[in-house]
């Protein structure tokens, strides 16, 4: 990451990572084709629905994993292989402590908060089924985030994606088994699930325990060391903090969407499975920024950093062109995937022309952030995203969304957020940047001028009487 070419290694590093987070997803896709096909439209409503649920509980934590992405990435690029043991022991420590913690409060939260977002009642029950034995299996997902994290942070991105691909097999075989030989209808949806996460999370550790020097997994040094954890709340939490105020926006969103019927849930869970794809390929770009700018940075090497930037920026914007292209063309044909009901295609296609078509806008904010984060600046990008997209999307349903209740207006809020956040985060990035390289530069000059004092104190005694 820190010589030759850039452009070849971000396309090499990021793909594995996206194809591994169209795998992830296609775990939902897989779950709510399976319930809108042979369970029906209010299994589709349960699972779709029960996403933002999901992603409010579960997003303080996957951002602790970027965490772990940017300590291991800065120790390589610091050249501090004594460290990276203490960071990955400490990061496994976070993932077991991370998912108790899921698996607890999922559990006890699942009731109050789809009564929060409004469920609609046929698809309630279903619901809580399916997330309560969905978030049983979250020390699986989080073992799964952390051991990738370490692994991508050395460059590796090719072994998380071979331990995804058996897990989308799994839960793809096991869903239809589970939905149409024994008929568990989504209880069957959702132990599929964990079972695939269990297969996926496995096969990582099993990597990590076979890994050679100091990346090597060893359960009896699995403790949290205070410098690495520190590290990791420092760049991880404000991460997570947003993607859990983020979440937070898109559960109000839903509730307003779910105010509109099963209907609207439906074809919004439909849609977002595309839009899903898309962002992967942008999240597949912003974790290349962030782990490629971190060891650069971490060595000094600030142009780097800066073609590391551009060249993230292009490739994720012309992905967002090309994919979304091919979603807005196929339209109803590709919502036909999840379900037959025609009510709910037009939610869908509305979701897709007024959301997902202005995407490309996301990039800009998405990659500013990710290069932020690489460089050690985490707080800032979180404050302008909380901003930006989640307390104005908030304000937007409690104002412009109640002056019009229309559902048009309702998903207007995501180009009209992605454009105000991506403005105030470049403009962010301009100011980062500047003082982020500043310190490098001064940095660089003290470390030179006391090698050119000890360099002249060196000379002055081999010169003096006697010794020359």
């Amino acid at each position: 990451m820190m010589n030759g070419p850039i452009a070849g290694k971000l396309v090499r590093f990021a793909m594995p990572i996206a194809v591994a987070s169209i795998l992830q997803q296609l775990f939902n896709s897989t779950d709510s084709a399976v319930a809108g096909r042979f369970v029906g439209a209010d299994a589709l409503a349960a699972i779709g629905g029960s996403m933002p649920v999901v992603m409010l509980l579960i997003s303080l934590f996957t951002g602790l994993a970027i965490g772990t992405n940017v300590v291991v990435a800065m120790h390589i690029g610091n050249g501090r292989r004594d460290l990276i043991s203490d960071a990955v022991h400490t990061s496994i420590f976070v993932a077991l402590v991370s998912g108790a913690l899921l698996l607890t409060l999922g559990i006890a939260l699942v009731g109050p908060i789809l009564t929060l977002i409004g469920m609609p009642a046929d698809a309630f029950d279903l619901a809580v089924v399916y997330l309560v034995i969905y978030f049983l299996g979250m020390p699986f997902a989080m073992l799964y985030n952390f051991g990738s994290a370490v692994l991508r942070s050395k460059g590796d991105t090719m072994r998380p994606l071979y331990a995804l691909i058996v897990g989308a097999m799994l839960n793809t075989v096991l869903n239809i088994a589970f939905v149409t030989v024994l008929p568990l209808g989504v209880a069957g949806i959702g132990i599929a699930t964990d079972i695939a996460n269990a297969a996926s999370a496995g096969i990582v550790l099993w990597f990590l325990m076979h890994e050679e020097g100091p990346y090597r997994l060893n359960w009896r040094k699995i403790r949290p060391k205070k410098s690495e954890l520190m590290i990791i709340l420092k760049i991880g939490a404000p991460a997570g903090l947003q993607g859990m105020v983020f979440a937070f926006s898109n559960v109000i969103i839903q509730s307003a969407i779910n105010s509109f019927g099963a209907a609207s849930t439906a074809g919004v869970a439909a849609a977002l499975n595309f839009e899903f794809y898309t962002y992967f390929f942008i999240n597949a770009f912003t974790q290349a920024a962030v782990t490629f700018v971190g060891q650069n940075y971490a060595a000094r090497q600030l142009d780097r950093c800066d073609r590391t930037f551009v060249l993230c920026m292009a490739f994720a914007m012309g992905s967002v062109v090309v994919l979304n292209t091919v979603w807005l063309t196929l339209g109803s044909t590709a919502l036909g995937i999840f379900t037959t009901s025609e009510q709910a295609i037009r939610y869908g296609l509305a979701r897709l022309w007024t959301g997902t078509a202005f995407q490309i806008i996301a990039t800009a904010y998405e990659l500013a952030a990710s290069t932020m984060r690489g460089m050690g600046w985490s707080m800032t990008p979180t404050i302008i995203t909380v901003i930006g997209s989640c307390v104005l999307r908030i304000i937007w349903v409690f104002t412009v969304f109640q002056f019009s209740p229309t559902f048009t207006t309702l998903i207007a809020v995501y180009p009209v957020s992605w454009t105000v956040t991506s403005v105030a985060m470049l403009a962010a990035f301009y100011f980062v940047r500047k003082r982020a390289y500043g310190a490098v530069d001064a940095s660089y000059l003290k470390r030179s001028s006391e090698h050119v004092g000890i360099r002249r104190k060196v000379v002055q005694v081999l010169h003096a009487p006697g010794l020359s």
